[in-house]
């Protein structure tokens, strides 16, 4: 916890299951938080359930069972009981949630080829409903070093400019928690390591949260303030449980 403020995201004996009748993933979150101004990353492998981690925080999937989860925005005082809103359907409060305080990094980067990139960041703010003037823009542009591709589209990009411009259509509608889906799967290591010291440096600058997830252990020590893994376990042939701990100290464990 920072300055003596309550986490932005607070999770405590989560557990989500998936699967059919015949087979099923179980994932357990005994206790989990992220900080505003803090790089927090989901570190394991294929099928371990660091997506389906992101899921949840992202409000796409909700929770089989929760005892505490929780969203904490700044000036919200108790914050947002996350569990309840889940718990009674409502679909309306969580969508405005989506929309208002949520920035999303798919893997692929997910910009529309159509669209030009300027045209792609306005896209986010136009759902919201706010504006996002010229300068601004070209100013957020230019802090990430793609202010020459504004009125390109995504296929005259290279791999690091387009993953980049992906970072960028994320924030632009000011959210305060930014989760990345695997930001530089696509990437060669230096510009992997270029990507998330901008996620790193926009954490610290606009006082947001980022929760990245990653199976490259090799990229993060420089840029990670908490990690969390997944311990895998087999119960039978089609049952699979996965639990998250914390890494005590990310950081040393990582490098």
């Amino acid at each position: 916890m920072r300055d003596g403020q309550a986490p932005m995201v607070r999770m405590e004996s989560i557990v989500k299951r998936r699967g059919q009748a015949d087979s099923g993933f179980e994932l357990r979150v005994p206790e989990l938080r992220v900080d505003t101004g803090e790089v927090v990353a989901l570190i394991g492998e294929s099928g371990c359930g660091k997506s389906t981690l992101l899921d949840l925080i992202a409000l796409i999937l909700a929770p089989t069972s929760a005892v505490q989860f929780r969203l904490h925005l700044a000036g919200e005082g108790a914050g947002q009981d996350l569990a309840a809103l889940w718990a009674r359907g409502d679909e309306g409060a969580l969508a405005a949630l989506r929309r208002e305080a949520l920035g999303y990094i798919p893997q692929t980067g997910g910009l529309l080829s159509f669209l030009s990139v300027r045209e792609n960041i306005r896209l986010p703010c136009r759902i919201k409903g706010v504006s996002l003037a010229d300068r601004e823009l070209e100013t957020l542009a230019k802090r990430l070093g793609v202010a020459e591709c504004l009125d390109r589209k995504p296929h005259a990009l290279s791999i690091g400019q387009r993953q980049r411009v992906a970072i960028l259509r994320a924030i632009a509608h000011g959210p305060r928690l930014l989760l990345a889906d695997e930001p530089t799967a696509a990437l060669d290591k230096p510009r992997a390591r270029a990507v998330l010291a901008d996620m790193n440096a926009l954490a610290c600058q606009q006082h947001l949260a980022v929760v990245v997830v990653t199976h490259d252990l090799d990229l993060l020590a420089e840029h990670v303030d908490r990690a969390y893994t997944f311990d895998l376990e087999r119960l039978s042939e089609s049952e699979t449980r996965s639990t998250c701990r914390a890494l005590d100290d990310a950081k040393r464990v990582i490098a």
